[in-house]
């Protein structure tokens, strides 16, 4: 893939996440109030897109609640200004093992159910974007892994296509661009398929530039494709993605700071990679130029 500049780039604000994040910022929204809330400030302050994840209104704990993911989609679906919604579909595909000595059976913070309790809030809220991590990895935390095995991708594939959302491929290393491409070979996934680059998340990619390009050299030259980075790399990571020809994802996800010791609201994180994507000489795109480029339709919820 030639490295061209993005001169029309589009901004990501992935809102809230599943980490534990919640209990080191005050700004992490909890409830669906404040996710939606914080949505559509980010909107306001220039993300095309939204990404949500749903938590426990009381402890912050991610959750797969229809209901609440319902009323997230319903309270940004009613707001004054536009936005594409993106919601995750990565949870329940958790596992904890038990130990080096007696992996099995799991331990707290398992969760693994099928494919379509996996899409169950998708169906109901249709969304024009939903996630798809086409992948297994280790991740973080030392007996966790991320399980998402190609029967299940499959499966949620399907689905997702059926259901007239457009899967964004979370792609944590080249393996999973590798098998992405083949979903779309079989069939499963439409092209040209939209991509997000996960950047520095352990044990995937690191965030060095070579890797960085790796992946980008590994995206289909009509496909689109957004990058982020965690914590402090979240910035250069909006330049390097539109310098590469992509297009950028901020948020309180990914990043609770705006500088060292400041906190950051999703708007300010906006704010700023709106500045740097300007400073560069590119146009930011709003939601309905988003919608044409990647052929979606905004819909309401199922009634």
């Amino acid at each position: 893939m030639p490295l061209t500049m993005n001169r029309e780039v589009f901004i990501t604000c992935a809102v809230t996440g599943s980490g534990g994040s919640q209990d080191r910022s005050r700004h992490v929204p909890r409830s669906p109030k404040e996710i939606a809330d914080s949505a559509i400030a980010a909107a306001r302050a220039g993300a095309a897109v939204v990404h949500c994840h749903v938590r426990d209104p009381e402890t912050g704990s991610p959750r797969r609640d229809v209901a609440l993911y319902r009323e997230v989609t319903d309270r940004i679906r009613e707001a004054e200004v536009d936005v594409v919604l993106n919601l995750t579909a990565g949870m329940g595909g958790d596992i904890v093992f038990g130990g080096v000595e007696q992996p099995l059976p799991p331990i707290e913070g398992t969760d693994m159910v099928g494919a379509s309790e996996r899409v169950a809030h998708i169906a109901d809220c249709l969304p024009e974007i939903c996630t798809l991590d086409c992948g297994t990895m280790n991740f973080a935390e030392k007996d966790y892994v991320m399980t998402n095995t190609p029967g299940m991708l499959q499966a949620m594939g399907r689905m997702m296509t059926e259901l007239g959302v457009k899967p964004e491929i979370e792609a944590f290393d080249t393996g999973h661009l590798w098998y992405a491409k083949q979903l779309v070979k079989d069939g499963i996934l439409e092209s040209p398929a939209l991509v997000q680059l996960c950047m520095g998340v352990p044990w995937g990619a690191p965030d060095d530039l070579n890797t960085f390009m790796a992946m980008v050299n590994n995206v289909p030259e009509d496909w689109t494709f957004s990058a982020f980075g965690l914590g402090r790399n979240q910035m250069a990571y909006v330049a390097a993605s539109v310098l590469a020809g992509g297009n950028v994802r901020v948020g309180l996800e990914d990043n609770i700071w705006l500088e060292k010791g400041v906190l950051a609201t999703n708007a300010q994180l906006v704010d700023r990679a709106v500045s740097i994507v300007e400073n560069m000489g590119a146009r930011i795109i709003g939601p309905e130029a988003v919608r044409a480029k990647l052929g979606l339709v905004k819909r309401a919820p199922k009634g």
